[in-house]
């Protein structure tokens, strides 16, 4: 599989007007992207993050779409304005996501859903027709806790893993062949945004919430340009299908889930 190189091509970013999301749109910028859409629910920060990158990369580099993932609706029109204003569409970044077992029914929605949405629109038919080379890129944002359990945020957890199955289902190398379209995921470790600081009290009551410190105990955290930066040689060399761990300020790690028809040893029910 050739590389892919993100100059000169346009990037959707859910989720994209601030944390890790603002962070890869950056990043995109600054290793040459032509334009950058923020595709996100939240208005109020949007006119922040595009004075940032006006103020950093000059203008007509970034648009803003008001986007709720759940919508396959409003999903679609995110596409259809980053057509408009930049003509073709190379890159999707499914990365708005939220954590909050205490809503687990809108956690499921937008980390599960939203995601579906935009693999089936960007899959199946933007990216295919409407990327400006000869390969395209979804970028799924997993977690540390889509290959880790976590027992104090099970349900998020369980919504990282889906990402992650996503990832290698979407990514087999026969849908390459018929789209063009790698598919690969980031599982980030602790990074220090909005979500990371207000954990507490986001999960299903006191049981839930006396497991947070044990859980998060030996993890090193990373600044967002730590994790942004880390992203870009994923998007640009990682093969499709393929899932990587970024986690405190470290180079990415490839996550390998055994094969399960080469196990050497497997352990049987017994009671014993």
């Amino acid at each position: 599989m050739v590389a892919f190189s993100v100059k000169n091509k346009v990037a959707l970013v859910t989720g994209g007007v601030a944390g890790i999301g603002l962070g890869i749109a950056k990043e995109l910028l600054k290793k040459g992207a032509k334009g950058v859409v923020l595709a996100d629910i939240n208005k109020k920060l949007a006119g922040k993050a595009l004075q940032e990158i006006e103020d950093t990369f000059g203008k007509n580099k970034a648009i803003y779409v008001e986007t709720d993932v759940r919508s396959i609706e409003q999903f679609e029109e995110a596409f259809q304005k980053t057509l408009e204003s930049f003509q073709h569409v190379d890159i999707l970044v499914n990365n708005a996501g939220i954590l909050d077992d205490s809503r687990w029914n809108d956690e499921v929605d937008i980390n599960v859903k939203g995601t579906i949405n935009g693999i089936l629109l960007g899959f199946e038919k933007y990216l295919p027709t409407s990327r400006s080379g000869k390969q395209a890129v979804i970028l799924n944002l997993s977690s540390t806790a889509g290959v880790k359990a976590f027992s104090n945020i099970p349900i998020y957890s369980s919504t990282k893993f889906a990402i992650h199955g996503m990832t290698l289902g979407w990514g087999d190398k026969v849908h390459y062949e018929r789209t063009k379209v790698k598919v690969i995921a980031i599982c980030p470790g602790p990074t220090q945004t909005n979500l990371l600081a207000t954990m507490s009290g986001k999960n299903l009551g006191a049981p839930y919430e006396e497991q947070l410190a044990p859980n998060n105990s030996d993890l090193k955290t990373q600044t967002v340009e730590q994790c942004a930066a880390a992203t870009l040689p994923v998007i640009e060399l990682a093969e499709t299908g393929t899932v990587w761990v970024i986690e405190g300020g470290e180079p990415p790690y490839q996550f390998i889930l055994p094969d399960r028809f080469k196990l050497t040893e497997k352990i049987y029910v017994s009671n014993k």
